[in-house]
This record gives C-alpha cells, structure tokens and sequence, in this order.
C-alpha cells in the first residue's frame, strides 16, 4: 500500500477534525469524506478507533 502522508500529518488532521467537528469523527463519514486520510491512517494504526485516540491523547 503507497502512503502519501506522514503518521504526524494523518494526526493532525484527524486532530483538527475533532476540533472543527467538536465530535469525534467517525469511521464511515471518514471513509467516505476523506478516503486518502482513511488510507493513511490505517497503514500507520491498527484500526480507526486507534488513530483517533492517539490524536486526541497527542
């Protein structure tokens, strides 16, 4: 799988979509809004619930 963001980029953006969306974001409306971010994600975590943790705890 080619990857086309950092594990520092994939982070910030999930972290600045809980901020905009003052709820965490959720799998689905992820994959289908932002397909790429999901991609990037789950090559750098084992499963969403994992990258969002990790972008909220950072």
């Amino acid at each position: 799988m080619e990857v086309n963001m950092s594990v520092e980029e994939v982070v910030n953006q999930i972290s600045d979509l809980v901020e905009k969306e003052g709820k965490l974001p959720r799998k689905k409306e992820v994959k289908k809004s932002d397909p790429e971010l999901m991609k990037n994600a789950l090559y750098y975590f084992p499963n969403w619930d994992t990258a969002v943790e990790h972008s909220i705890g950072s």
